[in-house]
């Protein structure tokens, strides 16, 4: 496989009726392959994430997507920077797992193996030594893998938080704690909401000349965000700025492949946002030709990502939503990621 290093790339058409390129049919992702996370009640969120029947659901997941997809939902695109390559794995039916390369090493980790055979294959492939495994939480689309690649790989460490139940979890990881993997240096960073112990991690790329590269599980994606089975809004809100904090040039690793619902929903939102219209009629080429949509940056989803635009007013004023006399900012903000959250569950449902 060639790589290609990450690019803006933008169309000039816009979306909608007509907007389309000549031939191009729109095809809603959540036609596809479910999510069985959403819509999700209480009581299934508590089987899923918190009891075997969570795991034998997930082993009938992975079965029915290796049917499905023998060679992945998404055609994989390594990228590459001087000392380091970056390879999506296409998993389940919508996850993403990434093995991240040290080239000059051969050492590698992996973010979140769903499927231990995928990852195993690319691991074979690239010719590789798996060090470690950072999950991002509990949730077995993100940690199932986990068991089986550690006995594949006894020098393999698995690293995340405490306060998820992650699968053969060797190293707990503290907020703001570094972990070294050859040359390649990742930060854990505490995010809660989507779990109470949701990490996301942060590939430093000043050694190599490269954006910091966030992977970041269920609590961010392509115009979208995770849902806060575990947090408040106040929590998420408080999570997705310690994301943002990190700068505009981050590329964005998500943790799933939702990106036409997500644009798609924003767009109902934000009817005049050119942004949004360019990177949704983007995002369809790609996905007419099965293609990846990740990365993104951490400045583009600012111009389109309705859960990181709580601040702009134009989103405040779709949402009929203004700021009372003596409300504070953030939870004014807060109310804001409600509002996006409650009406993005609805427009899943329908």
């Amino acid at each position: 496989q060639s790589c290609h290093r990450p690019a803006g790339q933008r169309a000039s058409q816009e979306p909608g009726s007509g907007g389309l390129p000549e031939g191009v049919e729109y095809i809603p992702t959540r036609k596809k392959g479910k999510n069985p996370m959403k819509p999700v009640g209480v009581a299934w969120y508590s089987l899923y994430a918190r009891t075997r029947l969570g795991y034998l659901f997930y082993q009938r997941q992975v079965k029915k997507a290796r049917e499905r997809y023998p060679h992945g939902h998404s055609v994989p695109q390594p990228y590459c920077f001087p000392g380091v390559k970056i390879l999506p794995i296409p998993v389940l039916s919508n996850n993403y797992s990434y093995l991240v390369i040290d080239t000059g090493s051969s050492q590698a980790a992996v973010i979140d193996p769903s499927d231990p055979l995928a990852v195993q294959a690319a691991i074979e492939e690239e010719g590789v030594v798996l060090e470690a495994i950072f999950c991002t939480h509990k949730h077995w689309d993100h940690s199932g893998g986990n068991e089986a690649l550690c006995q594949k790989h006894s020098s393999c460490r698995v690293y995340g938080s405490a306060l998820d139940a992650i699968p053969k979890l060797t190293n707990p990881l503290a907020d703001r704690e570094k972990v070294t993997v050859g040359c390649l240096t990742f930060e854990a960073l505490a995010t809660p909401g989507h779990t109470v112990g949701h990490m996301v991690y942060v590939l430093d790329g000043g050694p190599f000349g490269s954006p910091a590269c966030l992977f970041s599980g269920d609590l961010l994606f392509l115009a979208g965000c995770g849902e806060p089975f575990e947090g408040s809004p106040e929590t998420m809100l408080a999570s997705l700025d310690v994301a943002m904090g990190l700068g505009e040039d981050t590329l964005l690793w998500p943790g799933h492949e939702y990106a036409l619902e997500c644009l798609t929903f924003a767009s109902l939102l934000e009817l005049d946002n050119a942004a949004l219209e360019q990177k949704l009629q983007w995002a369809v080429q790609q996905r007419q030709e099965k293609k990846s949509t990740c990365p993104s940056t951490l400045g583009e989803e600012q111009t389109y990502n309705p859960f990181l635009r709580t601040h702009r007013p134009e989103l405040q004023e779709a949402l009929g939503l203004w700021q009372g006399g003596g409300e504070d900012p953030d939870a004014f903000r807060a109310r804001v990621l409600k509002e996006v959250r409650r009406r993005k569950d609805l427009y899943q449902a329908t």
